[in-house]
């Protein structure tokens, strides 16, 4: 009698350390968010700039090539252009507030990419619970 070998990781299925990387990640964006909310910052401020979202932006970027080919991937690109797309939206308010004009469309949009920083991270941890992918 032989002794079985365990079969080989599937295509496209990854590791549970990944998955639970994922999670992690999900949880530093999460915190980010809460603190944004119960904090004087601004949600889309305290998601950019606080030590646990950039920590896990960088935490993605590190494993990225973990999970290429898996359907984590999906996840990965999702936080990572959350990150730098709400950067963008800061950039692009910052220009709006430094004119006086523009002062009310600046808190408008603060307001508005801070729900859709709030948004994005719901629905992506949503569907990693899941085990779905996200839209490209």
């Amino acid at each position: 009698m032989s002794n079985p070998v365990p079969a080989p990781l599937q295509t496209g299925q990854p590791t549970e350390n990944m998955v639970t990387l994922t999670h992690l990640i999900y949880a530093l964006h999460a915190f980010a968010v809460f603190t944004g909310v119960v904090g004087s910052a601004t949600i889309i401020g305290s998601f950019v700039a606080s030590l646990p979202s950039i920590a896990a932006v960088v935490l993605n970027y590190w494993n990225q090539g973990a999970v290429r080919g898996t359907w984590l991937e999906s996840h990965f690109r999702w936080q990572i252009r959350t990150f730098w797309f709400a950067l963008l939206w800061i950039a692009v308010a910052v220009l709006l507030f430094i004119t006086i004009i523009g002062l009310p469309f600046a808190f408008l949009l603060i307001i508005a990419a801070g729900l859709w920083v709030l948004y994005r991270v719901v629905r992506g941890w949503w569907a990693l619970l899941q085990r779905t992918t996200l839209p490209i």
